[in-house]
């Protein structure tokens, strides 16, 4: 059995066999979804294990008629990374009262100050995605970051192609506006400025 049908997601919970197909189909797509966002790879094997042990425990819920198995376990991924982030902010923080503040010394300084100031152009396209509602955010990494075909970005995300396409395009000329207030120039130019147009 190379592949399980739309109707069978819903037993990979309770049946071991089932699991390891849909486990090797799914796989590969979900560590690239992880590697385009995390830099260490045995986080990115953490979060692909924890995201098919959230799917074995959801699967009872899934209904193909809601979308793909492939858009749902991507969502999943999503819910996944950002509960990690979450886990880490927390650990951070409790971290950061324990040590307290570190002294660092003029050639320490000078060496963040160039980074912080190559750095400027990022700082402001991660304000400008802050500015972005949730559901936009995640539409313009899906097709952005991750490569994601416009209609297959929808789906993931519950909405129909042709309001993606409309969402996305008002949502490159905010980041364009955003980068540089400056410009005025069209909303096509901004989108080619920003990200690659999607056909």
């Amino acid at each position: 059995m190379n592949q399980i049908s739309d109707h069978e997601v819903a037993l990979i919970g309770s049946d071991p066999d089932l699991l390891e197909v849909f486990y090797r189909q799914h796989v590969d797509a979900v560590k690239s979804f992880f590697a385009r966002r995390v830099d260490d790879p045995h986080k990115v094997a953490d979060l692909t294990a924890d995201t098919f042990l959230a799917a074995m425990r959801a699967a009872p819920s899934f209904r193909p008629e809601k979308g793909r198995p492939g858009a749902w376990l991507t969502g999943i991924a999503r819910n996944t990374l950002a509960d990690a982030g979450r886990r880490q902010a927390r650990r951070l923080r409790a971290e950061s009262r324990i040590q307290g503040r570190r002294l660092l010394d003029e050639d320490a300084t000078a060496r963040i100050e160039d980074r912080i100031a190559a750095e400027r152009y990022t700082r402001k396209l991660y304000a400008a995605l802050d500015e972005l509602s949730a559901r936009d955010r995640a539409l313009m990494e899906l097709v952005a970051v991750d490569g994601i075909p416009v209609a297959e970005a929808a789906e993931q995300l519950g909405m129909k192609p042709g309001t993606a396409r409309v969402r996305l395009h008002r949502s490159r000329a905010r980041l364009q506006q955003h980068i540089d207030p400056t410009h005025t120039i069209n909303a096509e130019v901004a989108a080619a400025a920003i990200l690659p147009l999607e056909a």
